[in-house]
């Protein structure tokens, strides 16, 4: 577990732009399992490429026309519980944070691994999602 004191600052770059936070592996279930909609998750991080491109990048990419109707994050390494049981939703992918993912009516249907993100700047990142919500959210 990482200090609190070091990972709020972390949480809030996503949740006060909007993002709910999941805590609990219940909280997960009920966001990810709705059967109507769209919703993006961040797997949320300590490391440089969430700060730097990651959180930013879907910050970014929100600001599209076409958006998911809910956003959530977990954060890994914080949340432990909770980031276990998204990537049960994330399968077959590995387990990958910093990470996004974009599901429709339930279902996984866009994901960015970290090899995805780390070392591509906030804008590409941003691209690449909203060519997503173009296809999915619209």
């Amino acid at each position: 577990m990482y200090p609190v004191e070091l990972t709020i600052p972390m949480s809030k770059d996503l949740t006060n732009f909007g993002f709910e936070s999941l805590t609990t592996p219940e909280q997960v279930d009920a966001a990810l399992g709705q059967e109507e909609g769209t919703a993006l998750l961040v797997v949320n991080s300590v490391c440089g490429c969430a700060a730097a491109n990651a959180r930013p990048g879907a910050k970014l990419a929100v600001k599209n026309e076409h958006k998911p109707d809910r956003l959530y994050t977990v954060f890994a390494g914080v949340d432990r519980e909770a980031t276990a049981q998204a990537r049960e939703h994330l399968l077959p992918y590995p387990p990958s944070s910093p990470s996004i993912a974009l599901f429709k009516d339930g279902k996984l249907v866009h994901f960015l691994e970290r090899h995805h993100i780390e070392g591509r700047p906030a804008e590409v990142i941003a691209q690449n999602l909203k060519m997503a919500f173009d296809r999915y959210c619209s």
